[in-house]
């Protein structure tokens, strides 16, 4: 089957990520680190799954790939369709900007920047116009409980609130996946539970998120868990509720 019929046919059974056989290698002196080593994912629509393991174990190199951070070694992804593991830079920039909501453990916001202008950045780069864009980015901003806090600057929000401004971020350009990387790492128990809290209900209102963590309770917010080890997919299970 030709990638394009292949793409075509995953859109339509609702499957937003794929990947076949898909290797990460590095060299280090002679020797040969298999980060990532065949996997194979499939994630559909309005899933919410988890991607687990200890340090070492490649979800972060998996996560780098499902991302378009980075390019596999070998191997076929496809995100909504699309076979990203043969794209260019400025393909996969776009893809990045179009298709993916990025939230980090460390909430990656300018300094100077207000509320409202962070979220608003994906959409300057999509080239969206300023009225558009703001009132866009003010629905974002109510969607994550900080309409009221729109115009203040990241040093004058609390560790909760500008991870709230970046999930808002990650929303603006109605992505295909929300991808998040240690979402409450640095953040206290209590706001964490927050955040998780806005992350069900983000995913009850359509959003597919995937979730990054070595933490089994952050882990278990999720619908799904796909635990891995040494660069393999070890397990994959259900959460029960």
């Amino acid at each position: 089957m030709k990638s394009t019929e292949r793409g075509e046919q995953l859109r339509r059974e609702g499957i937003v990520i794929r990947t076949y056989d898909l290797w990460k290698t590095y060299m280090m002196g002679d020797t040969q680190i298999n980060a990532v080593a065949g996997i194979d994912i499939e994630i559909r629509r309005g899933e919410y799954v988890a991607i687990m393991g200890p340090s070492g174990s490649g979800k972060s190199t998996l996560m780098n790939l499902i991302g378009c951070l980075d390019t596999p070694t070998s191997g076929d992804y496809f995100i909504n369709g699309n076979l990203v593991s043969q794209m260019t830079d400025d393909e996969l920039a776009h893809i990045r900007n179009k298709e993916i909501g990025f939230v980090f453990q460390t909430f990656n916001l300018l300094p100077r920047a207000t509320a409202l202008h962070n979220v608003e950045l994906p959409l300057i780069y999509a080239g969206m116009d300023a009225h558009a864009r703001r009132n866009q980015a003010m629905e974002c901003l109510r969607q994550v409980d900080l309409e009221r806090r729109m115009h203040h600057k990241p040093s004058e929000l609390s560790g909760g609130q500008r991870q709230r401004v970046a999930i808002a971020r990650a929303l603006v350009n109605d992505p295909s996946i929300l991808l998040a990387d240690e979402p409450t790492g640095n953040l206290d128990t209590a706001t964490g539970v927050e955040i998780m809290a806005l992350f069900e209900r983000l995913h009850s209102q359509g959003n597919t998120i995937v979730l990054v963590t070595h933490e089994m309770d952050i882990a278990l917010h999720a619908h799904r868990v796909l635990h891995v080890r040494d660069g393999k997919l070890e397990k994959d299970e259900r959460v029960k509720k």
